[in-house]
């Protein structure tokens, strides 16, 4: 895209107030280090460990909150659920950043964010029993979202991505998966030593894409059972959520950087779940909320 591209009213909307079209957000309000998280509600949660706040913005699932946490100034945001859900956020995460809303053009100079998602998932291993903090290193997107977005092969791990299908017998009906690689600077600074590092399957959905059957019968019962035995370079797949695929790749190619780390409230293998869950995950929001 050209520097003097003027982006058209229909592609980056604008609303009257000077916000972007979903989050509502100005540009002045967007801190450099973004805290995401799933649930709306979460976001008081991280908040209230903030010092100061200097504006809160709701719109739909979308529920923004920035403000300065031990001299760091943060912006805590939900996603809702799913990464069609980041799609819209990244891409309005980064219109804020990088791109003059009153010329509409990109900007000459390029603000790099730093983004965690704090987030649940499903444990997949021995090794992930409730309560683990996970580190997604590697992203497993069974959503395909990546591949609608030129340099999908670029900001992805092929080799890893041709390893995956051919060990799962990938059905191509199911759409083509992509591996998306969190930020290497932020899983060493933010996952340290106490958070499980491996791979993270990025599903489109909770009960299907994730091996849960109810009254639908599954396109490939076992595939549950092939997950959990890959490995690769010494990986795991360790866990089952819905963002961190689309979190990652969308980052790589926008020149942002992104982690997600999870606390398991389920483990599909034990069959056991923690429904009571959200003082726990407060342990994890803290971690991030100072390493980050």
């Amino acid at each position: 895209m050209p520097k003097d591209y003027i982006f058209p009213e229909s592609e980056l909307i604008i609303n009257s107030d000077g916000s972007i079209f979903h989050l509502h957000v100005k540009p002045e309000q967007l801190a450099d280090k973004v805290i995401l998280v799933g649930d709306p509600g979460r976001v008081n949660l991280v908040a209230s460990h903030f010092d100061s706040k200097e504006c809160e913005v709701s719109n739909r699932e979308f529920h923004t909150i920035t403000g300065t946490y031990k001299g760091k100034r943060l912006t805590a945001l939900s996603t809702g659920i799913g990464c069609d859900n980041i799609d819209i956020v990244m891409n309005e995460l980064d219109a804020l950043a990088n791109i003059d809303f009153a010329t509409r053009k990109e900007k000459t100079e390029h603000r790099t964010l730093t983004l965690v998602r704090v987030g649940t998932c499903g444990g997949l291993q021995p090794n992930t029993p409730t309560g683990t903090f996970i580190a997604s290193v590697k992203s497993i997107g069974f959503d395909g979202l990546l591949n609608f977005y030129a340099g999908r092969d670029e900001a992805s791990d092929l080799q890893l991505e041709k390893a995956f299908k051919q060990h799962v017998g990938w059905v191509d009906k199911m759409g083509n998966p992509y591996v998306a690689t969190a930020n290497p600077e932020l899983i060493q600074r933010i996952a340290g030593d106490d958070m499980v590092k491996g791979i993270t399957v990025a599903c489109g959905g909770f009960f299907g894409p994730q091996g849960r059957r109810l009254r639908l019968p599954l396109m490939d019962p076992q595939l549950n059972e092939k997950i959990e035995s890959f490995e690769y370079n010494g990986l795991r797949i360790c866990n089952f959520e819905m963002e961190s695929s689309a979190l990652a790749g969308l980052s790589a190619l926008m020149g942002h950087k992104a982690l997600t780390c999870c606390m398991v409230i389920a483990n599909r293998r034990a069959l056991k779940a923690e429904v009571n869950y959200k003082s726990d995950i407060n342990d994890l929001i803290e971690l991030v909320l100072d390493r980050i």
